[in-house]
Protein backbone atom coordinates (compact mmCIF):
# COMPACT_ATOMS: atom_id res chain seq x y z
CA UNK A 1 0.00 0.00 0.00
CA UNK A 2 1.72 3.25 -1.28
CA UNK A 3 2.46 5.64 2.02
CA UNK A 4 1.34 8.82 -0.13
CA UNK A 5 -2.46 8.55 -1.44
CA UNK A 6 -2.81 10.75 -4.26
CA UNK A 7 -5.87 12.67 -3.62
CA UNK A 8 -8.48 14.72 -6.12
CA UNK A 9 -7.67 18.17 -4.37
CA UNK A 10 -5.67 20.31 -6.75
CA UNK A 11 -4.54 23.98 -6.91
CA UNK A 12 -2.99 25.42 -9.79
CA UNK A 13 -0.03 27.94 -9.38
CA UNK A 14 -0.94 31.63 -9.69
CA UNK A 15 2.40 33.02 -8.41
CA UNK A 16 5.90 32.38 -8.26
CA UNK A 17 9.10 34.36 -6.86
CA UNK A 18 12.25 33.80 -4.97
CA UNK A 19 14.26 35.80 -2.25
CA UNK A 20 17.66 36.42 -3.47
CA UNK A 21 18.63 39.14 -0.53
CA UNK A 22 18.50 38.97 3.07
CA UNK A 23 17.36 42.40 3.81
CA UNK A 24 15.03 41.85 7.01
CA UNK A 25 13.81 45.49 6.58
CA UNK A 26 12.55 44.81 3.24
CA UNK A 27 11.89 41.32 2.81
CA UNK A 28 10.92 40.69 -1.20
CA UNK A 29 11.19 38.01 -3.52
CA UNK A 30 11.73 38.42 -7.01
CA UNK A 31 8.64 37.35 -9.24
CA UNK A 32 9.37 34.74 -11.58
CA UNK A 33 7.33 33.13 -14.23
CA UNK A 34 8.56 29.53 -13.29
CA UNK A 35 11.10 28.29 -10.79
CA UNK A 36 13.78 25.19 -11.19
CA UNK A 37 13.34 23.24 -7.99
CA UNK A 38 16.44 21.71 -6.93
CA UNK A 39 17.39 19.32 -3.98
CA UNK A 40 18.47 22.26 -2.63
CA UNK A 41 15.85 24.39 -3.26
CA UNK A 42 15.49 26.78 -5.43
CA UNK A 43 18.28 28.11 -7.64
CA UNK A 44 19.29 31.71 -6.30
CA UNK A 45 17.28 31.26 -3.50
CA UNK A 46 18.67 32.49 -0.12
CA UNK A 47 16.62 30.10 1.96
CA UNK A 48 18.20 27.18 -0.31
CA UNK A 49 20.68 24.21 0.71
CA UNK A 50 20.02 21.32 1.83
CA UNK A 51 20.75 22.33 5.59
CA UNK A 52 20.59 25.46 7.32
CA UNK A 53 21.32 27.18 11.31
CA UNK A 54 18.54 26.41 13.60
CA UNK A 55 16.51 29.54 14.73
CA UNK A 56 14.05 30.16 17.23
CA UNK A 57 11.39 28.12 15.65
CA UNK A 58 13.23 24.82 16.54
CA UNK A 59 14.93 26.06 19.91
CA UNK A 60 13.88 23.56 21.79
CA UNK A 61 15.26 20.95 19.91
CA UNK A 62 19.14 22.23 19.17
CA UNK A 63 21.15 25.51 20.47
CA UNK A 64 19.85 28.55 17.94
CA UNK A 65 23.09 28.26 15.13
CA UNK A 66 23.07 23.95 14.81
CA UNK A 67 23.47 23.19 11.01
CA UNK A 68 20.05 20.82 10.63
CA UNK A 69 18.09 19.76 7.88
CA UNK A 70 16.53 22.82 5.78
CA UNK A 71 13.05 22.68 5.82
CA UNK A 72 12.02 25.94 5.05
CA UNK A 73 13.29 25.57 1.27
CA UNK A 74 10.10 27.31 0.10
CA UNK A 75 7.16 29.48 1.25
CA UNK A 76 3.58 28.25 0.15
CA UNK A 77 0.46 30.72 0.17
CA UNK A 78 -2.62 30.13 -0.94
CA UNK A 79 -4.45 33.00 -2.70
CA UNK A 80 -8.01 32.27 -0.16
CA UNK A 81 -5.64 32.42 3.23
CA UNK A 82 -4.04 35.75 2.12
CA UNK A 83 -7.33 36.91 0.85
CA UNK A 84 -8.53 36.63 4.95
CA UNK A 85 -5.45 37.80 6.34
CA UNK A 86 -6.03 40.91 4.00
CA UNK A 87 -9.61 41.60 5.31
CA UNK A 88 -8.81 41.13 8.90
CA UNK A 89 -5.95 43.79 8.37
CA UNK A 90 -8.67 45.74 6.06
CA UNK A 91 -6.80 46.12 3.24
CA UNK A 92 -7.65 45.07 -0.18
CA UNK A 93 -4.53 42.89 -0.71
CA UNK A 94 -1.31 41.45 0.07
CA UNK A 95 1.42 41.28 -2.38
CA UNK A 96 3.19 38.06 -1.62
CA UNK A 97 6.51 39.25 -2.64
CA UNK A 98 6.14 41.32 0.48
CA UNK A 99 5.85 38.12 2.21
CA UNK A 100 8.77 36.28 1.20
CA UNK A 101 6.68 33.75 -0.66
CA UNK A 102 7.74 31.43 -3.20
CA UNK A 103 4.38 29.79 -4.54
CA UNK A 104 0.86 31.11 -4.40
CA UNK A 105 -1.76 28.38 -5.14
CA UNK A 106 -5.67 28.47 -5.32
CA UNK A 107 -7.90 25.63 -4.75
CA UNK A 108 -7.30 24.20 -1.52
CA UNK A 109 -9.14 24.72 0.95
CA UNK A 110 -7.77 25.49 4.47
CA UNK A 111 -4.55 25.55 2.82
CA UNK A 112 -2.51 26.01 6.13
CA UNK A 113 -3.40 22.82 7.54
CA UNK A 114 -2.76 19.89 4.76
CA UNK A 115 -1.27 17.23 7.01
CA UNK A 116 2.39 17.56 7.18
CA UNK A 117 4.70 15.21 5.05
CA UNK A 118 1.85 16.01 2.63
CA UNK A 119 2.90 16.87 -0.72
CA UNK A 120 2.34 18.69 -3.83
CA UNK A 121 3.32 17.26 -7.63
CA UNK A 122 3.42 19.23 -10.65
CA UNK A 123 2.89 17.90 -14.24
CA UNK A 124 6.92 17.93 -14.70
CA UNK A 125 7.27 15.57 -12.04
CA UNK A 126 8.50 18.23 -9.53
CA UNK A 127 7.57 17.77 -5.95
CA UNK A 128 7.58 19.47 -2.74
CA UNK A 129 6.97 18.08 0.68
CA UNK A 130 5.11 19.98 3.01
CA UNK A 131 6.90 20.04 6.33
CA UNK A 132 4.19 22.13 8.54
CA UNK A 133 2.38 25.41 9.03
CA UNK A 134 4.33 28.67 8.99
CA UNK A 135 4.25 30.78 12.01
CA UNK A 136 3.13 34.36 11.01
CA UNK A 137 6.77 36.56 11.97
CA UNK A 138 7.87 40.25 11.85
CA UNK A 139 9.64 40.47 8.83
CA UNK A 140 6.91 40.28 6.17
CA UNK A 141 5.10 43.13 8.56
CA UNK A 142 8.12 45.44 7.98
CA UNK A 143 8.42 44.88 4.38
CA UNK A 144 4.53 45.65 4.09
CA UNK A 145 4.86 48.46 6.24
CA UNK A 146 6.68 50.37 3.11
CA UNK A 147 3.92 50.43 1.54
CA UNK A 148 0.28 49.56 3.59
CA UNK A 149 1.41 51.93 6.62
CA UNK A 150 0.24 51.37 9.65
CA UNK A 151 -2.06 48.39 9.12
CA UNK A 152 1.08 46.29 8.15
CA UNK A 153 1.16 45.82 11.88
CA UNK A 154 -1.68 44.18 12.25
CA UNK A 155 0.21 41.02 9.64
CA UNK A 156 1.46 38.57 12.02
CA UNK A 157 -2.04 38.43 14.56
CA UNK A 158 -4.24 38.51 11.08
CA UNK A 159 -1.59 35.80 9.57
CA UNK A 160 -1.98 33.34 12.75
CA UNK A 161 -3.26 29.80 11.56
CA UNK A 162 -3.52 31.32 7.21
CA UNK A 163 0.50 32.08 6.88
CA UNK A 164 0.51 28.98 4.32
CA UNK A 165 2.81 26.15 4.93
CA UNK A 166 7.10 25.65 4.47
CA UNK A 167 8.54 22.76 2.03
CA UNK A 168 11.39 21.46 0.99
CA UNK A 169 12.17 19.66 -2.50
CA UNK A 170 11.00 16.24 -3.06
CA UNK A 171 12.09 15.71 -6.67
CA UNK A 172 13.66 17.90 -8.76
CA UNK A 173 11.58 19.85 -11.79
CA UNK A 174 9.92 22.85 -13.05
CA UNK A 175 7.24 24.53 -11.53
CA UNK A 176 5.46 27.06 -13.71
CA UNK A 177 2.71 29.47 -13.30
CA UNK A 178 -0.64 28.06 -14.16
CA UNK A 179 0.56 24.62 -13.49
CA UNK A 180 -2.15 22.38 -11.56
CA UNK A 181 -0.58 20.50 -8.67
CA UNK A 182 -1.97 17.40 -7.12
CA UNK A 183 -2.26 16.81 -3.50
CA UNK A 184 -0.78 13.69 -1.99
CA UNK A 185 -1.45 13.11 1.96
CA UNK A 186 0.20 10.13 3.92
CA UNK A 187 -2.23 7.36 4.37
CA UNK A 188 -2.53 7.99 8.20
CA UNK A 189 -5.41 8.23 11.02
CA UNK A 190 -5.48 11.60 12.65
CA UNK A 191 -2.90 11.67 16.06
CA UNK A 192 -4.74 11.37 18.92
CA UNK A 193 -2.24 12.11 21.97
CA UNK A 194 -5.01 10.67 24.51
CA UNK A 195 -6.84 7.38 24.83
Amino acid sequence: MPALIATDYTAEVTWLGVVTTMDREELLSEVRDALDLRFDGIAGSVHGGLTRASCSRVKTQYPKGTEIRNERQLSIVSEEELAVIAGTMGVDALDPARLGASMVIRGIRDFSHVPPSSRLQAPSGATVAIDMLNQPCQFPAKSLRHVLGDPAKGFKPAAEGHRGVTAWVAREGRVAVGDILTLHIPGQRHWQPHG
